[in-house]
């Protein structure tokens, strides 16, 4: 019997060290391995989720083209292996939204590598904006700010980012937005996003508090993190039918709910958080009157006619 309690204990010891071992060596790779997604080096910008096109930049005024080496020497750092390619977005950016009234970024939940068509609900909801612009005269372009990739490495650094409140995708995406505002007179931008997405938006607009061209719109914030700027900033956090339960922290609600949803007993489907954590009330379209007239009513409020 003693010799079994010893064995145990050994395979108990043995066990704590490899999970140990597995947290520290996965800590190290997110720190110190340099990776491609690290301050949205990786994302892809364009409508539909396509690149913006390669374009001559030699129709860029000088002054641009000097303030965007700036902008990726002072985002990236001593990480200098996406240098030319941050510029190059930075420029076709530039040269994409010249002609716009408006640019609208968004931003996604779960994981961060989605683009707007993966998102029905939002897919929905830039629809009626793009609708509800248009016919107060205003042009516009959808940028889709993907803030890391779908692989291993992108999982790490979407978790340690989350613990972090985004802070290298906040300051990237600030200067991003500035970068447009100081070199397009008179282009407004809204900084949109969904779910875990919001976190970017509110951390990028409380860096973005003194330029009034930028507005946010956001739908469904974690229960966690409490908005810090309100100012042009629309947040919503229900579609009008029901509560978010994410939203409000109603953790027992949610738990239920998943429960039901894993033995079939859920009467709706409820919003994706992430993988196959749904939320009741987590959903958010342009169907869901709440929402589209409150969307509406911030867009004519702020904007009017053109």
């Amino acid at each position: 019997m003693k010799g079994q309690k010893t064995e145990m204990s050994t395979r108990v010891r043995r066990l704590k060290i490899a999970v140990t071992l597995t947290v520290v060596i996965s800590l190290a790779i997110v720190i110190l391995v340099p990776s491609s997604s690290v301050v949205g080096i990786a994302l892809k910008l364009g409508p539909e989720g396509l690149p913006l096109p390669d374009s001559d930049f030699s129709a860029v005024p000088q002054s641009v083209v000097e303030d965007a080496t700036r902008l990726a020497t002072e985002v990236l750092g001593s990480y200098q292996e996406n240098h030319d390619d941050f510029i190059d977005q930075l420029l076709a950016t530039y040269l994409e939204a010249r002609d716009k009234d408006f640019v609208i970024f968004f931003n996604s939940g779960g994981w961060g590598w989605n683009i707007l068509e993966a998102s029905p609900q939002w897919t929905s909801i830039f629809d009626g904006i793009q609708s509800e612009l248009a016919d107060l005269g205003y042009t516009l372009l959808l940028l889709n700010y993907q803030r890391t990739i779908n692989t291993v490495q992108g999982y790490f650094n979407e978790a340690m980012s989350m613990i972090g409140l985004y802070p290298a995708q906040a300051k990237d995406l600030a200067g991003r937005v500035n970068f447009l505002t100081k070199h397009i007179p008179g282009l407004k931008v809204v900084i949109t996003g969904e779910s875990n997405g919001t976190v970017i938006a509110d951390s990028a607009m409380s860096l973005l508090s003194d330029n009034p061209q930028v507005y946010s719109i956001q739908t469904g914030p974690p229960f966690w993190h409490k908005n810090v700027t309100l100012e042009r900033t629309l947040v919503l956090q229900g579609n009008g039918i029901m509560p978010d339960y994410f939203s409000q922290g109603d953790l027992l609600t949610l738990v239920c709910a998943n429960l039901e949803t894993l033995f079939g007993f859920s009467r709706a489907e409820p919003g994706k958080i992430l993988l196959y954590l749904s939320s009741p009330g987590h959903e958010y379209g342009w169907q869901y009157p709440e929402v589209c007239s409150q969307i509406t009513s911030f867009l004519q409020e702020n904007f009017g006619l053109k």
